[in-house]
């Protein structure tokens, strides 16, 4: 029986070369994206929900075996707000990147749109974009966002895929750029142009080639159920891992992913999981947000010795550091999204 996540899309189109829908595909396709949806809510509520229960029950009954605390990081950390929110979760900005050319571009994935912003905080453009993810400046200079992340408005997307616009036009359009790809999240791009998908509630890493075509036996060989934030780094692609209890972070050879290992479990005890999300390469290390926990956790790549950065962040996303972004320094400075809405501005030392 064909699963949900390997549906068939179609047949080429004559054109392009890229996938069709037909009339029997686009019905097939339309179930697995409810049920996909209403897992997705699921998963969403029971992982929220799941953080207050933990909490609760340690004082009820008998109590959990206490995972090890990470410590805090020696350097000290000042969080300054960059841009206020709104009311948490409807002001849900999903995922941030810098495009190098003086704006950062937010994911507002309740509002359907990217916005962005001037190094001083102002709002400089907005691109319409249904349900926005993960968004990555390309090696050819446009910005690459997923489209229908939001699992509520699947419908009005379409389905899920990848839209890139050019952030230096004076007024940018999306276009697509691949569709058919339900249940996706985080994004990251290689030098060569190759975009690699996460997916939350599927197995394996999707690929996308340059020209728009998916490279199927990469996205098997990467089989990671449940992956979110992705990042680059040389020749290998670091992911967390949303769905395990052990919050893990992944190391996946971009020309062997079959060969990943772990670089760190972050939650030994199942009922500290930490819900990773988004992460970025700084300053030698890996920095992980922890949704749940409103942690920004320092991660070394080469030992796995972690540390909590930050606490005391809105159930943060997103976190990148300001390339080309006016007098910001990206040695000393991160910038993380939140599901509360705020854009908050992270100094380190």
């Amino acid at each position: 029986m064909t699963q949900p996540n390997s549906l068939p899309v179609g047949r080429p189109c004559r054109a392009t070369g890229r996938t069709c829908r037909t009339a029997w595909t686009s019905r097939a396709v339309r179930t697995s994206r409810a049920v996909r949806a209403a897992t997705a809510v699921g998963l969403v509520s029971a992982l929220l929900v799941g953080g207050a229960q933990s909490s609760a029950q340690a004082g009820a009954g008998r109590a959990p075996v206490a995972a090890p605390a990470l410590e805090r990081c020696a350097e000290p950390a000042r969080v300054e707000v960059f841009r206020e929110g709104g009311v948490p979760l409807l002001d849900w900005r999903e995922n941030l990147e810098f495009d190098g050319r003086g704006t950062l571009w937010v994911a507002h994935i309740m509002r359907h749109r990217v916005e962005g912003y001037a190094p001083d905080g102002t709002l400089r453009a907005t691109v319409p974009v249904v349900g926005p993810g993960g968004i990555r400046r390309g090696p050819d200079g446009m910005m690459y966002v997923n489209y229908g992340v939001n699992p509520l408005t699947w419908g009005l997307s379409g389905g899920g895929g990848v839209m890139r616009f050019d952030p230096a036009a004076e007024r940018p359009r999306a276009e697509r750029f691949v569709d058919g790809v339900d249940g996706i999240n985080g994004l990251a791009i290689d030098a060569d142009g190759n975009l690699y998908l996460s997916r939350e509630l599927a197995t394996g890493i999707v690929r996308i080639r340059p020209d728009g075509t998916r490279d199927e036996a990469w996205t098997r060989a990467a089989d990671v159920f449940g992956t979110n934030g992705l990042e680059i780094v040389g020749d290998q692609l670091y992911s967390s891992v949303i769905t395990s209890a052990s919050s893990p972070v992944l190391r996946i050879p971009l020309d062997d992913p079959a060969a990943r290992t772990t670089v760190a479990e972050l939650s030994p005890n199942p009922l500290g999981a930490k819900i990773l999300d988004d992460l970025t390469s700084f300053d030698g290390d890996l920095v992980v947000a922890s949704f749940r926990d409103g942690e920004l956790i320092r991660v070394d790549p080469a030992t796995g010795r972690s540390c909590v950065l930050v606490s005391g962040l809105r159930m943060p996303s997103s976190v990148r550091v300001p390339r080309g972004f006016g007098d910001h320094d990206p040695r000393r400075e991160l910038f993380v999204a939140e599901a509360s809405g705020r854009v908050v501005k992270v100094t380190v030392g």
